[in-house]
């Protein structure tokens, strides 16, 4: 498998280019003991966990989108089905206003704490809260506090996922070598598509299996309460690994008994810069994120009067395909930088969105399959590199906190609204177009946003020591730094 292979393939010679090219960063010489030597089987380990992780968060907000028009029937008064399914895309936003919350209370801990215990909580939230809205009862059952209860648990969710991504792909990152950061990061969004994948899965059998009335009454349930048995091994997972190299080195030297018991004051004063960077970054990623694998299947029903079941299914096969080449951008971008993989994206979808949004309007199998198809490969840049870019923002002492904030920031704003806002507009001006030139402007922020950025490719993170994958690549590195 070629996955495995390039996971076990050490090779110091052919890399001997870039241990120069990072020694020569290195002032004064290097020691040994300056260099963290990564456990290859404890790098595997986090990055299944956090994967796994990342993939029951993007499996439960999947099965809400997803189930849009569904829950809008089960939690809201009858009567105006466009009235409905805004309220259901409101409620799906209504996660992401508190988002913002969870990474200002779970990254700063993160920081102070440890990486691994606030992973471990968030994983527990995201769980419980997910099959609690499997449990709630209709609107015909308890009246106004179903939708109540709903915005509860939704709140939640998004809570809980305030402190996750930040969390993982920081986890990820510290652990990497630093020239394989891009293709370990890769496999945190492997997770997501795979959440994203199991479920529109789930949901086109449960759609094709069971009726309309069945899958109103108690059909829709089934996705939610999936998420406690997942909870638990993801949990367990996380629960069985060390801490980061890049945290556990920090706290041996006191760095933690130095500073406030928080350093959220620390994080606004001195990273608003980068902060600033990665909200447009982030931003940029995910309206085209939610566009095409949260909104897109609702819009293709609704807006074009596509089969909501071969919507599905064509999202599924674009996220099968994206999952086949995801590994393999990651791995790209630590041989070419993270700035040519990303600029690719945004133009991409800044010259492109219109003509597949016209080819989607066509509304047959092939012209939608390969708009659909197009937008997927336009975005596979973007979930190839974003979790190896986004750490390295920002300094060891730090990061988990002004990631997670600033992450949060932008996904409130852009991400989780997005199809509440494209929604809107097409409702509001009947122009079904709407959703391409929202897309292209996210994509402009993301031109933007790219071109101010630092290469971050194959050097370490910023406030850790350098991170190699051999003892000899790291005796070399110490020989290459001397004068």
């Amino acid at each position: 498998m070629p996955v495995q292979q390039e996971l076990e393939a050490p090779a110091v010679t052919r890399h001997r280019p870039l241990v120069r090219a990072a020694a020569r960063r290195s002032n004064p010489p290097l020691r040994r003991t300056d260099i963290t030597v990564t456990d290859e089987t404890a790098v595997k380990r986090a990055v299944k966990a956090a994967a796994l992780g990342n993939a029951m968060e993007w499996f439960d907000f999947g099965i809400y989108s997803y189930l849009a028009v569904t829950i809008g029937k089960v939690f809201f008064p009858s009567g105006n089905d466009t009235a409905q399914l805004l309220s259901s895309f409101a409620t799906f936003a209504a996660a992401f206003l508190v988002r913002p919350l969870g990474g200002m209370v779970f990254g700063p801990l993160g920081d102070r704490i440890g990486r691994k215990k606030v992973l471990s909580l968030t994983m527990i939230m995201m769980a419980s809260s997910t099959l609690a809205i499997g449990l709630i009862p209709g609107y015909q059952s308890i009246s106004f506090w179903a939708p109540v209860l709903l915005i509860v648990f939704r709140m939640l969710q998004g809570f809980s996922t305030g402190g996750e991504y930040g969390g993982a792909s920081t986890f990820i990152a510290e652990y990497a070598p630093d020239r394989r950061r891009g293709f370990f990061g890769s496999f945190l969004e492997f997770g997501t598509l795979i959440g994203y994948t199991a479920a529109a899965g789930l949901i086109t059998i449960l759609t094709v299996t069971l009726s309309d009335s069945s899958m109103e009454s108690w059909g829709w349930r089934v996705p939610f309460l999936v998420a406690g048995p997942i909870g638990l091994v993801g949990l367990y997972m996380r629960l069985k690994l060390d801490e980061t190299p890049a945290f556990q080195k920090l706290e041996s030297e006191g760095a933690f008994e130095k500073r406030e018991s928080t350093p959220f004051r620390q994080i606004l004063t001195t990273q608003w810069r980068p902060m600033v960077l990665c909200i447009a970054l982030v931003a940029a990623f995910n309206v085209t994120d939610y566009m095409l694998l949260s909104y897109m299947p609702t819009y293709l029903s609704n807006s074009i009067g596509y089969d909501s079941t071969d919507a599905l299914v064509s999202i599924i096969i674009v996220m099968l395909v994206l999952m086949a080449a995801i590994t393999f951008v990651g791995r790209l971008s630590d041989r070419i930088g993270r700035k040519p993989v990303m600029m690719a994206g945004s133009l991409g979808f800044l010259v492109l969105s219109v003509p597949c949004f016209l080819l989607i309007k066509m509304g047959t199998v092939v012209p939608v399959f390969a708009g659909l198809l197009i937008l997927g490969l336009c975005l596979l840049p973007y979930v190839s590199v974003m979790s190896s870019s986004l750490p390295a923002l920002f300094p060891t002492d730090v990061r988990y906190g002004s990631l997670s904030i600033a992450f949060n920031i932008s996904v409130s704003l852009f991400g989780g609204t997005t199809p509440l806002v494209v929604e809107g507009l097409v409702s509001g001006t009947g122009n079904d177009m709407m959703p391409a030139y929202y897309t292209m402007l996210a994509a402009l922020v993301g031109v933007i946003a790219v071109v101010t950025m630092k290469e971050t490719a194959r050097r370490p993170l910023p406030g850790s020591p350098p991170s190699v994958s051999t003892p000899e690549e790291a005796a070399e590195l110490v020989a290459a730094s001397r004068p």
